[in-house]
């Protein structure tokens, strides 16, 4: 605990100061308190959402909902987008004939497309979880081409002069080297899905994180905006920790390649 407090002191005292100069903020009115709320309003607030709910569900409700959205299309999205990133990395043929189609989608904001999605696929989870999916799909997929095409091509040399077959030098390693950037990728996945989260719920919804805050802005409620922003921050600060973690015990090698 010492010593993370020790490599952490910096962060702990920006996040200080940003509280603060909130309180600051609030104390002096210098925003109107109706679209900056001060901490104890938010503090109430969280209260009454986990106890009264809001609308819908309970907080946990909601966070339960967009956690379960987020989660299958990131699941399915490392399904696909490693592998397919791999062998694009390895065969330019296959690199050549994805890679207009992600180039082409990567920049587009997700609400040009959301609409599309939900003609086709109807207002339930599918259209939203396709719509994280897609965000998801792209960071993945780019950072394991990346992995591959700067890996030094004296490795999978080396290991062929040693007698190992093509299967072999993927296993034990082309895989080993990208394994680094492929969490590197699942990470800025993370973050590019939460961040879509808002649009993929906004059409034809009636619960998750990203609901209730665009619900609360259009009724003027900013209490529990900034309750759903805390608590959409938050949690994916626990699912960041939770993938470094799991790295860190999957790619122990990780900086001493």
């Amino acid at each position: 605990m010492k010593r993370w407090l020790k490599d952490n002191v910096a962060g702990i005292a920006v996040v200080i100061g940003l509280f603060a100069l909130w309180c600051a903020a609030s104390a002096f009115d210098v925003v109107d308190e109706e679209f900056m709320p001060s901490p104890g309003d938010v503090w109430d607030a969280l209260v009454a959402v986990n106890v009264y709910g809001y609308k819908s569900d309970t907080l946990l409700g909601h966070l339960v909902a967009s956690l379960g959205r987020l989660l299958a299309a990131l699941a399915i999205a490392i399904v696909t987008a490693v592998p397919l990133g791999l062998l694009s990395g390895l065969n330019k043929h296959v690199r050549s004939a994805l890679n207009p189609i992600i180039e082409f989608y990567r920049p587009l904001p997700p609400l040009a497309y959301y609409t599309l999605l939900v003609l086709w696929l109807g207002i339930g989870d599918a259209s939203k979880i396709t719509l994280l999916f897609l965000a998801c799909f792209a960071p993945i997929y780019v950072a394991c081409v990346a992995a591959v095409l700067k890996m030094p091509a004296s490795y999978t040399t080396a290991a062929r002069t040693l007698g190992a077959n093509t299967s072999q030098v993927f296993k034990l390693v082309v895989l080993p080297y990208c394994l680094p950037d492929v969490f590197t990728g699942v990470r800025t996945a993370v973050g590019v899905g939460y961040s879509t989260l808002v649009a993929a719920e906004m059409v034809a919804a009636t619960s998750g994180i990203g609901w209730m805050v665009l619900d609360a802005s259009n009724w003027l409620r900013y209490d529990v905006v900034f309750v759903g922003i805390f608590v959409m921050g938050f949690t994916g600060i626990i699912i960041d920790v939770a993938l470094k973690s799991v790295e860190r015990r999957i790619v122990p090698w990780k900086g001493h390649q």
